[in-house]
């Protein structure tokens, strides 16, 4: 488990408003593909799902409401990748753009999770399980959106503190 917290941007972290029950789909988003990963109802588990080729945002969100309400997940949550000192890139920047938007375009709650490494942990967990170069090209994204999700789960199982 990283132990991260995500700065600034409270409509996107605030986890007082996560539904207590039900699955939450996460999304690692890259250039290329767009990882996917969804938990079991009772958010004990997680799981990589296929990912999702980056295409138009139009594409992205119809994929994605269909995905929701395909597990009739209750929450998402998105994958921000800051630099390793905690400082926003372009493609941190990207991730909360796609957040905003997606919270404007859908019914259920979006968060944001701090996804310093998770590529790094995803390629050495495939690894780990025997998967090939080759094959661990298409499954490293969501595997990257499974750990982002089993922190965020994690971050909600946490005491708030002071």
């Amino acid at each position: 488990m990283q132990q991260k917290e995500i700065t600034n941007q409270p409509e996107l972290t605030d986890l007082s408003t996560v539904p207590a029950k039900g699955r939450i789909l996460a999304l690692d988003p890259g250039t290329k593909r767009v990882g996917v990963a969804v938990c079991d109802e009772l958010r004990f588990t997680t799981r990589p799902l296929a990912y999702i080729t980056r295409a138009s945002w139009k594409k992205l969100l119809l994929e994605v409401k269909n995905i929701l309400a395909e597990l009739d997940a209750k929450a998402m949550v998105i994958g921000l990748p800051l630099r390793s000192d905690g400082g926003e890139s372009e493609m941190s920047e990207e991730a909360r753009s796609m957040a905003r938007r997606f919270a404007l375009s859908l019914d259920i709650p979006v968060y944001l999770q701090d996804e310093r490494v998770t590529s790094y942990e995803a390629k050495s967990r495939l690894w780990e399980r025997g998967v090939g170069v080759k094959e661990s090209r298409s499954q490293v994204d969501s595997e990257a959106a499974a750990i982002i999700l089993a922190d965020f789960l994690d971050r909600l199982d946490r005491p708030a503190g002071p």
